[in-house]
């Protein structure tokens, strides 16, 4: 078990038993400190200290007095701040604006270890305690708030997190090179207001210096107008989004009445040899021991055993901010890199034979999707893989193959496991079918997640996902070859509802999807808007900001409880629900005793006939799920999920996993974002 002299300093008298009079850098965070290559702040800190920083954890300090913030003195050269591993608004509500009751992010999951809006809070106490000494700030919420952006939470545009916050410097995406070119300039006495000229960083300038902005300008826009023009508030996002390649990027600004945001263009990618140095730094791989008396932080235990080996992902589909924050261009780790990290697993006390995961944002991407990415950049004006697969697509899974065999050889290893999301149009476009047969046949832990969404062309293309007819064809071969394999497994298909371009007649549609697939998930996804995205935009202006055209959207809360229970139409509390919903729509063929009908009229009871057809179609039954035999299980399921999940060795695990228990309670915050989630 690491010793607290294995970190880096998370108090005062840390610091002073390294022997030193102050840091270099204080970074101060809204999440508990774990030392994983999972977490921003310790890749980050782990960079700077290999660059020969000295950096003291300031972690989830009370933000009600600016005292806790002078913990080690005033630093030499400035603060890092950050909400943490996700958004602190997302941490701290559902979809539904309720307050969550567990964050995952903290130590034993207790909530309130970090202010709502936390860079800006953080920030602010900062400016308190020590005047004009130089912020820097970064991770998730700073980067998807880079920009004037709707919030959800404040039904609002709100400003530039930069300008609310005071800070010098934003830095956007993933930071390592950005943060190692703004230290080094720091050290060599640069002021933090003449530091201008990075990539992957916003400063603030006054009007009347424009012309010291050191690349050329996409566009520049108003915060005044785009504040109250959804017109202009679109066209922005779609300029935003056209713009964030390292090779095409041009910089972007906004006008804050007598100052200038200037977004610069992004920081290129870490190349794999810089990825592989990145991943050697010495993590200790767990939290901090000072909170070993509360229980732990949860967020570890779904990485404890787990490999990312990629980074981007040229999916994007438009409800995900990894577009905007980690980009579309995809890089990856050497074999050599990966398995290296897997032996360091193998070699964990608790190990017990089993690797987790061995994915990133999508699992089955090593490389660009094209070689034309590589010279010329991602496309601006189209998907690779959505609507349908680009001619230019390498679809190729060799690599990835020859990855996760080098894993299996390990002695100690019993079996590898992939358990983030699988882009499965790309894993069809791949000519050969060896790795489909490969994941079916070894990596499946009893069940594999995918993410069609929803069924319904208008909203699909929304979305920027496949057609649903893909995903068909993708089930149909998974089962063929999970049958050939003599295997029993589950598809986890990941379902949301109220996404932008959903009326209630596709809410229906999905609904009768479910009914004739016998699949009835416990738990839905009520669309949540979130900055920078995509369909955080529609969701404000009506407009898709990727073609300007209009989009239906639902903003009210009972609509959206309408489109929610018909996704859950066979459950008894949403009965009026889905009386309700039908009849709005027009389609009360669907109240009856029939088959065909997803609800009973009101206190109405089947004749003996119609209880007779219920038996045979199947109606009334718990949700059920085809297997690969082609027997129907009774394991209810959770976002999709069979509620018995099943433990390394296939079998059944006990009780309920933590996954498993609803959000929409005040539940829990995702295990995992900041890159690797898929919202």
């Amino acid at each position: 078990m690491p010793t607290v002299s294995d970190f880096l300093p998370l108090t005062r008298a840390d610091m002073d038993a390294r022997g030193w009079d102050r840091p270099d850098f204080v970074y101060v965070t809204g999440d508990a400190y774990v030392d994983h290559p999972s977490f921003g702040v310790s890749i980050i800190s782990r960079v700077l200290e290999a660059e020969g920083f000295r950096v003291a954890i300031l972690s989830q300090p009370d933000y009600k007095s600016a005292e806790a913030f002078k913990e080690y003195g005033r630093p030499r050269l400035g603060f890092l701040v950050t909400a943490g591993n996700i958004d602190s608004m997302v941490a701290h509500y559902t979809a539904a604006k309720r307050k969550r009751t567990y964050d995952y992010y903290s130590a034993g999951g207790k909530m309130g270890n970090r202010p709502d809006r936390a860079t800006i809070v953080y920030c602010n106490r900062i400016r308190e305690a020590y005047g004009d000494v130089p912020i820097i700030i970064g991770g998730l919420e700073a980067s998807l708030r880079r920009f004037a952006h709707y919030d959800y939470w404040d039904d609002k545009v709100r400003r530039s997190v930069l300008v609310d916050s005071r800070a010098d410097i934003l830095t956007y995406g993933m930071g390592e090179n950005i943060l190692r070119r703004i230290a080094r300039l720091l050290d060599k006495g640069v002021p933090i207001r003449k530091i201008r000229d990075v990539r992957g960083t916003c400063y603030l300038c006054k009007t009347e210096e424009r012309d010291t902005i050191h690349f050329p300008v996409a566009a520049t826009f108003d915060y005044n107008e785009l504040k109250t023009d959804k017109h202009k508030y679109a066209e922005a996002f779609g300029v935003q989004y056209r713009n964030q390649d390292a090779i095409n990027g041009k910089a972007i600004c906004e006008v804050y009445d007598n100052k200038i945001l200037v977004q610069n263009p992004p920081m290129p990618p870490l190349e794999r040899e810089e990825l592989d140095a990145v991943y050697a730094l010495p993590y200790t791989r767990t939290y901090h021991p000072s909170y070993e008396k509360d229980g732990g932080v949860p967020g570890i235990e779904e990485v404890r055993f787990s490999v990312t080996h990629n980074r981007g992902c040229f999916g994007a589909c438009n409800f995900c901010a990894l577009a905007f924050h980690q980009g579309r261009t995809v890089r990856s780790r050497s074999i050599e890199s990966v398995v290296a990290e897997a032996k360091q697993i193998t070699e964990m006390p608790d190990f017990k034979g089993y690797i987790h995961d061995v994915g990133g944002p999508t699992a089955n991407f090593r490389y660009p999707a094209c070689k034309k990415q590589l010279e010329s950049g991602v496309c601006a004006n189209r998907k690779c893989l959505a609507p349908k697969p680009c001619p230019n697509l390498i679809a190729d899974h060799s690599e990835y193959i020859e990855l996760l065999q080098a894993i299996e050889a390990l002695p100690k290893v019993k079996k590898v496991f992939i358990r983030s999301g699988i882009r499965f149009d790309y894993l069809l476009a791949d000519p050969k079918d060896d790795f489909f047969r490969k994941l079916v046949k070894d990596h499946v832990s009893g069940q594999l997640k995918v993410a069609p969404e929803h069924c319904a062309s208008p909203v699909l293309r929304c979305m920027g996902k496949p057609d649903f007819h893909v995903y068909e064809t993708f089930r149909k071969k998974y089962f063929e070859l999970s049958k050939e394999c003599g295997k029993e497994q589950y598809l986890v298909p990941y379902l949301m509802s109220s996404h932008p371009g959903s009326t209630l007649n596709e809410a229906i549609d999905l609904a009768l999807c479910l009914k004739r697939d016998h699949y009835a998930p416990e738990q839905v996804q009520d669309y949540y808007p979130t900055p920078g995205t995509a369909s955080t935009v529609m969701f404000y202006t009506g407009i898709n900001p990727l073609d300007m055209k209009p989009v239906h959207v639902v903003t009210d809360y009972h609509e959206k409880q309408l489109q929610r229970a018909l996704l859950q139409y066979n459950r008894p509390e949403n009965a009026d629900l889905v009386r309700e919903a039908l009849t709005k729509a027009g389609r009360t063929d669907l109240i009856g005793f029939g088959p065909e009908c997803l609800v009973r009229p009101a206190g109405g009871r089947p004749s003996p006939d119609h209880r007779t057809s219920e038996r045979r179609s199947g109606a009334g039954k718990p949700a059920s799920v085809k297997t690969a035999t082609g027997k129907a299980s009774s394991a209810k399921t959770s976002s999709g999920k069979p509620a018995a999940d099943r433990t390394a060795n296939g079998k059944p695990a006990r009780g309920k996993p933590s996954f498993d228990k609803p959000a929409s309670k005040g539940g829990k915050a995702p295990a995992k974002n900041g890159g690797r989630g898929r919202r």
